[in-house]
């Protein structure tokens, strides 16, 4: 099945694209999973790996660094690995280089994880209004000192980072954000083609990437930014000249995304999407992997978000959401989901069905004065979310 933007591309040609080396890994294709706080844990990135028959590589939710350096129980939870992992990748938070370095230490020695990203687009407010996330890269020499603090540390690991195109239209930092994370010894670098006053709305902006992937020649340049079918990967890559393609929303209760991604880079038809009945078992197997992980009360917390990813746009279902959205026994949940027409074929609107964080555009909070001084390499002061918080929020 193909929306009809992308009705005429083709599949990659044999020797098309070229394997993502990050570091000593070998990423084929040359697709990786966006880490999305409440989304990239153990049991999605399991679906994920399991329709991709274990390739591409699957980043985990976003954790903080001092948080996870002191060993705080729900964020060690939420930095969990599953047992057949086969490679170990998690998104690191931090302001402080001293913080970044610790939590470092324990990823390298107690760990022993295989990749490192950090996070230097997150959009949210309580983060950039504290000089986090999508704030750093507006100071240059401040995102010097915390990639330097990590990759110094990080010994052997591949250290990437992920950023926006900038603050809003007018303070624009993805060139300068690039070329900081070459100099210190990053070993590729992301981009979401959005700015952070942007947040999640529009269409993403192609021709950042391209400027990026020209500006930064040494190291792989991944893009980011409404990858909702394998096709657009593909067109991607293609106008941009990028190295790989990094998908967020586009695969939200839809982690079979990843077989077509698979299917399309090797130069095959993807197959058409599952019917609903094929879905509600997805949505099962899913809730069972959370509840291992979580438990049961946590997981149907979930899942009340999931199940209308899983349905979107497909007809009937409208009736059974507020139940979905209020459940909190797997028993509700299966009986719920069961209830619905197994024969319903996927709905052609749900290929581009926005899924999450939709509709509106914010003027970025930052620090007070934050923009005056951006030559100084000083972190704020104190960062409150980088103590109390457990994920990307």
């Amino acid at each position: 099945m193909r929306s009809e933007l992308n009705r005429d591309v083709p599949v990659a040609r044999p020797g098309e694209f070229a394997p993502l080396r990050i570091g000593p890994l070998t990423v084929d294709p040359p697709v990786v999973l966006a880490p999305m706080a409440g989304v990239t844990n153990v049991a999605f990135r399991t679906l994920c790996r399991r329709f991709s028959e274990q390739r591409c590589l699957y980043v985990s939710e976003m954790i903080t660094a001092r948080s996870f350096a002191m060993g705080h129980e729900k964020t060690l939870r939420l930095a969990a690995f599953g047992p057949e992992e086969p490679i170990r990748s998690i998104q690191l938070y931090g302001t402080h280089p001293e913080s970044l370095a610790a939590a470092v230490r324990v990823l390298r020695d107690e760990w022993q994880v295989d990749h490192i990203d950090m996070n230097f687009g997150c959009p949210v407010r309580k983060v950039t209004a504290n000089g986090g996330g999508s704030a750093i890269p507006a100071r240059p020499r401040l995102m010097a000192r915390l990639v330097r603090a990590v990759v110094d540390h990080a010994g052997d690991i591949p250290v990437t980072v992920k950023f926006r195109v900038g603050i809003d239209d007018d303070v624009t930092t993805y060139l300068d954000a690039g070329h900081v994370a070459q100099e210190e010894g990053c070993a590729a670098v992301a981009l979401h083609a959005r700015t952070a006053a942007q947040l999640y709305n529009g269409d993403a902006d192609w021709s950042k990437i391209a400027e990026l992937k020209a500006h930064v020649t040494e190291i792989p340049v991944l893009g980011n930014g409404d990858v909702f079918e394998a096709f657009d990967a593909l067109r991607m890559m293609r106008a941009t000249g990028c190295d790989g393609v990094v998908v967020g929303r586009g695969c939200l209760g839809r982690p079979w995304l990843f077989a077509e991604l698979v299917s399309a880079f090797d130069g095959q038809e993807p197959a058409d999407p599952p019917r609903l009945g094929r879905i509600v078992e997805i949505a099962i197997e899913h809730a069972d992997l959370l509840i291992e992980q979580f438990g049961e009360r946590t997981a149907m917390h979930h899942m009340r978000k999931f199940s209308g990813w899983y349905l979107k746009s497909f007809p009937g279902v409208r009736s059974q959401m507020p139940a979905l959205h209020r459940v909190s026994t797997r028993a509700e949940l299966v009986e719920l989901l069961r209830a619905l027409d197994p024969e319903h074929e996927f709905p052609p609107a749900a290929l581009r069905a926005r899924r999450a964080k939709t509709g509106r555009t914010q003027r970025v909070a930052l620090p007070d004065g934050y923009l005056d001084d951006r030559d100084t390499d000083r972190p704020p002061r104190d960062d409150p979310f980088e103590v109390d918080a457990l994920s990307g929020g």
